[in-house]
C-alpha cells in the first residue's frame, strides 16, 4: 500500500502535527508500507524509512506556504499514485487543504485528520469556507486526534461523521526507572512548544504562587517565541528554582520525566497533548485543563487532575504525597492502549476504507 501524508509543517519544526506525522510515517514504513511525506517546510528533515518531498519556497520566517501548491502537488501525486492521501490540518492549513483539493482532482481517496481545537473564530472561517467550497460534503473521511477536537469539527459540520484517531505512542519507550532525587522538593515539569497558545506564562505564575507556601522546583522544557519572555520573568522575580533548559531530545525528555513528581499541561486549547501522554505513560501524575484532548487519557482523580485551577491542583498533589504516589503507581501499571501504534494505525486504516 502506498500512503502520502500532506502537512504544512514538518520536522525539525517542533509541534504536535510534526511529531505525530513523523511517527505515523515511521511506523507505517516499518510495517512494509510505501510511505511519503509531502510538506511546505523548506528545511524539512529526511525521513526515517520513508521519503520526504519538499514543495517549498523561501519566504520570510520560513512560512510553510506555497503560492502555487496545487500544480506542484498534482505532479507529485500523479507520480506517486498513492493508495490514499492523509491530509493533516491544524487551525488554518492552506498547504494541507491544497493537498485535499489536488487528491480529489486526481480521484484519490483522502482522509483529513484535524490536529487542533477549532476555536470560535476558526469555526466561523470554516463555516464561511463551506458555503463557497462545500468541503463538508466532499467525498473524504474526516478524523480528529481527540474527542474534544472532534466535537469542534462536528459543531461546524453537523452532518459529517468524525472519527477519533489519537496520537500514537510506544509505551515501552517511556517506562523507565525513577531517577535519584537531588533534594526532597516536589519536582513539577512541563514539556512542549513555548508559544503563547500553550500558556506557559500562566503555568509560571501558578508555580510562583504555589512556591510561596510549598517547597518545590520546576522545569519547563521546550523552545519557542515565549522562551525569552519566560527567562526575563524568572530573572525579574528571582525564581532560581525554575529551570528553562530549552528544547530536549527524546532521551532528554525521558530523563526529565523519570525525575518528575507532577506534569502540567497549562493549555486551555490543547487538541491532544502528546507530552502529557508520555508523562502519564512514564508514571507521572498529570495536571491539565478539562475539556481538552488530555481528557481522553487522563481522568480526574485517576491519572491526574483536570481543573482550571492549576495552582490549586499543583498544591494539592505537592502536599498530598499519598495521592501523588497512588496516581503514579496507577499510571506506571496501566497502559493507554487506545493510543498505542497498532490501535492508531488500525483506526486510520478504517478511515481509509470508508473512502
Amino acid at each position: 500500500m502506498s500512503i502520502v501524508h500532506v502537512t504544512d509543517c514538518f520536522l525539525p519544526r517542533l509541534g504536535g502535527i510534526e511529531v505525530q506525522v513523523a511517527g505515523l510515517a515511521r511506523e507505517q514504513a516499518s510495517r512494509g508500507e510505501d510511505v511519503h511525506v509531502v510538506t511546505a517546510t523548506r528545511l524539512a528533515s529526511a525521513g526515517d524509512g520513508y521519503s520526504v518531498h519538499r514543495v517549498a519556497v523561501r519566504l520570510p520566517w520560513d512560512l510553510p506556504v506555497h503560492p502555487r501548491a496545487g500544480s506542484h502537488l498534482d505532479r507529485v501525486f500523479a507520480g506517486l499514485a498513492p493508495s490514499v492521501v492523509h491530509a493533516h490540518v491544524g487551525a488554518i492549513s492552506p498547504f494541507a487543504w491544497s493537498g485535499v483539493r489536488s487528491a480529489m482532482r486526481l480521484g484519490l481517496p483522502v482522509v483529513v485528520v484535524v490536529h487542533s481545537l477549532w476555536d470560535p473564530v476558526v469555526q466561523r472561517c470554516y463555516r464561511a469556507l463551506d458555503r463557497f467550497a462545500s468541503w463538508s460534503s466532499a467525498p473524504v473521511a474526516v478524523a480528529a486526534v481527540s474527542s474534544a477536537a472532534a466535537d469542534r469539527v462536528r459543531a461546524v459540520a453537523p452532518g459529517v461523521p468524525v472519527r477519533v484517531v489519537p496520537n500514537g505512542i510506544e509505551p515501552r519507550r517511556w517506562r523507565g526507572v525513577p531517577a535519584q532525587r537531588p533534594d526532597d522538593a516536589v519536582h513539577v515539569v512541563s514539556v512542549g512548544r513555548l508559544a503563547a497558545r500553550k500558556e506557559p506564562m500562566a503555568l509560571l505564575r501558578a508555580l510562583r504562587a504555589v512556591r510561596a507556601d510549598v517547597p518545590l522546583r520546576a522545569t519547563l522544557a521546550g523552545a519557542g517565541p515565549e522562551l525569552a519572555v519566560l527567562r526575563r520573568y524568572v530573572r525579574r522575580h528571582d525564581l532560581g528554582w525554575v529551570s528553562l533548559p530549552g528544547r530536549l531530545d527524546r532521551r532528554g525528555v525521558g530523563r526529565l520525566l523519570a525525575g518528575a513528581d507532577v506534569f502540567v499541561n497549562a493549555a486551555s486549547q490543547e487538541a491532544f497533548g502528546l507530552a502529557a501522554l508520555e508523562a502519564r505513560t512514564a508514571g507521572v501524575p498529570v495536571v491539565a485543563r478539562p475539556g481538552t484532548g488530555v481528557a481522553d487519557f487522563v481522568r480526574d482523580g485517576v491519572e491526574g487532575l483536570l481543573t482550571d485551577d492549576l495552582a490549586g491542583a499543583i498544591t494539592r498533589l505537592a502536599n498530598d504525597r499519598e495521592e501523588r504516589l497512588r496516581i503514579a503507581a496507577h499510571n506506571r501499571t496501566t497502559e493507554p492502549t487506545h493510543c498505542t501504534w497498532p490501535r492508531v494505525l488500525e483506526a486510520l486504516r478504517e478511515c481509509s476504507a470508508r473512502v
